[in-house]
């Protein structure tokens, strides 16, 4: 085996347990989970409120089925959006159709009653996560000292991700981001390393066979 041959087979080998490392620590699947608010939400009857649901980080679900039930109640759908078509079984709900290609699959209930106080589940069943649904707690009270939003805009997704960061949801990922980079570098150096010492391994080796 000449130096050039040489050189290139062990580039090649460091080259392959790169990749190798860095597919084993990269998450293949479960990178997208479903958040939400993790408080009740509160509204008085005749209010109109938003069950808040989100695919984090950002994903496009328009061409995925999105289904609304209520498990309290053994309602198989409350709301159903699938084939780009949306289908209401009790004719007070709606999703936020522009919202879908950022991953905004929350349930707005116009004039809610005391009736639609329960747990709603909102579920993807296509997503390619461990997380496909969530839980949303709806409360009807008479008397309501906090505020619902009415509008898509006022619904902050951005602090549901937080919430979600904080209750540790993607904390296995967030560790493995930057253990990964380094492994990467260490590697790299590795590499460069092996080859500076091949390359001075077979010039020795040259100048002896000269010298002999």
């Amino acid at each position: 085996m000449d130096v050039a041959e040489f050189r290139f087979s062990v580039s090649l080998s460091a080259l392959k347990l790169t990749f190798m490392l860095l597919f084993a620590l990269t998450p293949v699947e479960g990178q997208l989970h479903v958040v939400g608010s993790p408080q009740p939400i509160v509204a008085a009857p005749g209010d109109d409120v938003i069950l808040p649901c989100h695919v984090e980080p950002k994903f496009n679900v328009v061409g995925l089925t999105v289904e609304w039930s209520r498990p309290d109640r053994n309602m198989e759908y409350v709301h159903l959006y699938r084939h780009n078509r949306e289908m209401t079984y009790i004719g007070r709900t709606a999703l936020f159709t522009d919202g879908l290609r950022e991953g905004n699959i929350s349930l707005r209930i116009t004039n809610v009653t005391q009736e639609d106080e329960g747990r709603y589940k909102c579920f993807i069943p296509k997503l390619k996560s461990q997380t496909k649904s969530l839980i949303v707690h709806l409360i009807v009270a008479k008397t309501v000292t906090t505020e619902t939003p009415l509008h898509p805009e006022t619904l902050q997704t951005p602090n549901l991700a937080e919430e979600f960061h904080s209750k540790g949801g993607l904390s296995r990922r967030s560790r493995l981001i930057p253990f990964g980079v380094s492994v990467f570098f260490i590697v790299l150096c590795v590499t460069v390393a092996g080859c500076w010492f091949a390359e001075s391994k077979c010039q020795k080796t040259d100048v002896k066979d000269l010298n002999l």
